[in-house]
């Protein structure tokens, strides 16, 4: 949960999307994914990397193709079946969730799930390092970074 996104979000209007369909019930859109285009030094931005970094808030994807392209791959990962084939939803927009799974996939699963997306930025165990991660040659590459806090 974020609190204050949906307020920031009609407030700011970045073009968003939610990942679940329909319309849904106040207390479900309080918790659902969100999909949200970020431009550089908005206000909305800076409110996410000032409020959210840290905080597991989500993760961002650098990609070429629209909002609603991008909400169509995305989706086809919210639910995951365990091995006696019960649905389960997949939270891999929590950072802590995608940095663990992202390793354990082959090539066909990086390809998969990267589909349009070029790179995947998140924050690391340690909030004061960005996770940069791309697949090269079919595998995970990842590149740390440290963050100044100002």
């Amino acid at each position: 949960m974020i609190p204050g996104l949906l307020p920031k979000l009609h407030e700011q209007r970045p073009e968003y999307e939610c990942l679940y369909r329909g319309e849904l019930a106040p207390d479900l859109a309080e918790v659902a994914p969100y999909l949200v285009q970020l431009e550089p030094s908005s206000d909305f931005t800076n409110w996410i990397l000032e409020h959210g970094w840290g905080k597991h808030w989500g993760i961002f994807a650098t990609s070429t193709v629209d909002l609603r392209a991008m909400r169509r791959h995305f989706r086809t990962f919210l639910i995951v079946h365990d091995e006696e084939g019960k649905p389960l939803y997949f939270r891999f927009y929590d950072p802590r969730v995608l940095r663990v799974y992202l390793p354990t996939c082959n090539a066909d699963e990086l390809k998969s799930f990267f589909g349009p997306v070029i790179t995947y930025t998140l924050e690391d165990k340690n909030s004061d390092v960005m996770l940069c991660i791309r697949i090269t040659a079919g595998s995970v590459q990842e590149e740390r970074m440290t963050i100044k806090h100002s």
